[in-house]
């Protein structure tokens, strides 16, 4: 068994760089791409600084101007927990990687004749307090932010100049998309060439001058930068193994655009709230379903068996998007029943409340467990009904199986008792089933509650995905569906341990 879990385990390894580079393209590659993010955040339109800002972070974490697979590789390596190269220091809770090496800027030997350099800087004055320290840290880390930004736009005007230019000696083909020039396409047309758009070569050149500043005020910052990551004044992340070459960490997952904030924190706090869901759903699920499937297949073709079916079935037929909208408009709503909640988890004022049901100063108090449990009510009863037809189905048609099997006559013929008939007899041997019924049940609650956290406003896993979508944010996106793949592929570990428990006739040795 545990030689079986191990090659499984290595078996996921390539399932989940299949699964993910599959999304990656389907991100990189749709309109927009990656710059698809830069336009939208919190909902509304950025500002140009946050704008070349979130450009400079996507340009050191992965380098836009890179073939799609050059960046997937840089992304897998970050998430990856076996980390190559130099280690990541943490300062507070943020990463503090080794700056990127600088790219020279497009054309500059038709401007100057040398490339600027970075400026002599004296050897670096450690500070002594850990608040100073931090201090000296987002002094270097604000000013290289500015300094990247600052060339990165610089560069894309440049560009955008030159581009011009192209198109006015009619060679659209050394134009991209966006109207920027192909360097390699530009040389081969030649320097003269340009130089013979007087006017738009005068705007290109002043563009030049200013993108060689801002790539000299980049590399005095990098160099800045630098000095202090080379100072190991923070704490490193991760475990050495090679030191200076292999280490294990904790994977970096980024930054979101949408909420300016590491992804692992917003997925740390969703992914409870969905298993809180999931954890109370799927044993609901599981104690209605199963019991009433044995007792329909006990009584196979009575007006029970009847009855519960076409029960489990016309609630399998109800849309849970309808369900979820007539529990908050007729339930919910104070213009009729109004008994449960209409969003959230919690009530706004039970950060005063104790954890139990109280009485204060004579009235009733429900607790912030019971409020938490009335919040859930509806979103739970949205998540469940669906389920009791498939599993309840499942269970019945199984145990019917196995009640025409000779063993269960056999078991009769001797006078065993009908109960130990039905219960250590067919419905042991009806698990099976049962149990894949599970592993697809659980994956699939925890994507499948995208639906129930939007209508009733609960913020969980389904609502980060639905805003990862909705303000096309890389990083939020591919960290959830990766996380979505690895549950899929343990359940599937899971079922596979379960059948060897369940059934002595399966062996993995």
């Amino acid at each position: 068994m545990t030689t079986y879990i191990i090659r499984r385990l290595l078996l996921m390894i390539p399932t989940v760089i299949g699964m993910t580079l599959l999304i990656f393209l389907l991100v990189a590659m749709s309109p927009g791409g990656v710059g698809a993010a830069l336009q939208v955040s919190g909902g509304g339109q950025m500002d140009s600084g946050s704008v070349a800002q979130q450009r400079a972070y996507l340009e050191d974490r992965y380098g836009l101007d890179a073939p799609i697979l050059v960046q997937y590789a840089r992304w897998l390596g970050r998430v990856s927990p076996i980390k190559f190269g130099t280690r990541d220091q943490f300062v507070n809770d943020e990463r503090f990687t080794d700056p990127r090496e600088v790219d020279d800027p497009p054309l500059w030997e038709w401007f100057v004749d040398e490339l600027p350099q970075a400026e002599e800087r004296e050897a670096l004055e450690v500070p002594e307090s850990a608040e100073d320290r931090t201090r000296l840290y987002r002094r270097a880390a604000g000013r290289y932010a500015q300094a990247r930004a600052a060339f990165l736009g610089s560069r894309t005007r440049f560009e955008i100049a030159m581009g011009d230019i192209a198109k006015a000696i009619d060679n659209p083909q050394a134009v991209k998309d966006r109207g920027q020039i192909r360097p390699g396409q530009a040389r081969s047309i030649g320097k003269s060439a340009f130089e013979s758009q007087d006017e738009l070569w005068a705007i290109a050149r002043e563009r030049a001058d200013q993108m060689l500043r801002d790539y000299k005020g980049l590399l005095d910052a990098t160099a800045g930068s630098q000095a202090i990551f080379d100072a190991r004044i923070f704490d490193q992340a991760g475990i050495p193994i090679i030191p200076g070459t292999l280490s294990i960490a904790m994977p970096d997952l980024g930054m979101s655009f949408a909420r300016s904030r590491p992804v692992s924190q917003l997925i740390a706090e969703a992914l409870p709230v969905t298993l809180l869901l999931n954890l109370i759903a799927v044993p609901i699920i599981y104690a209605v379903a199963i019991p009433s499937g044995i007792l329909a297949a006990s009584r196979q073709g009575s007006l029970l068996d009847v009855g519960l079916g076409a029960f489990y079935v016309a609630l399998w037929s109800i849309p849970v998007v309808w369900a979820g909208v007539l529990a908050v408009g007729f339930l919910a709503s104070k213009d009729y029943l109004g008994a449960f909640p209409v969003t959230g988890l919690h009530s706004v004022e039970s950060e005063a409340m104790g954890i139990l049901p109280r009485v204060v100063d004579g009235s009733w108090e429900r607790g912030y467990l019971l409020d938490t449990l009335w919040h859930l009510v509806l979103p739970v009863a949205c998540l469940v009904y669906t389920g009791f037809a498939i599993l309840s189905k499942q269970t019945r048609a199984a145990m019917l199986e196995n009640f025409n099997a000779d063993y269960v006559r056999t078991a009769k013929a001797k006078g065993v008792s009908r109960k130990d008939v039905v219960f250590r007899h067919v419905f042991r041997n009806s698990l099976l089933p049962i149990i894949t019924m599970f592993v697809s049940i659980f994956p699939a609650m925890l994507g499948g509650s995208v639906v129930i956290e939007r209508i009733f406003s609960v913020p969980g896993m389904g609502s980060l995905i639905i805003e990862a979508i909705g303000l096309r944010d890389r990083e939020l996106l591919l960290a959830n569906a990766l996380i979505v793949g690895l549950v899929n592929m343990l359940a599937l570990l899971l079922a596979d341990i379960l059948y060897a428990l369940a059934d002595p006739r399966i062996s993995y040795d």
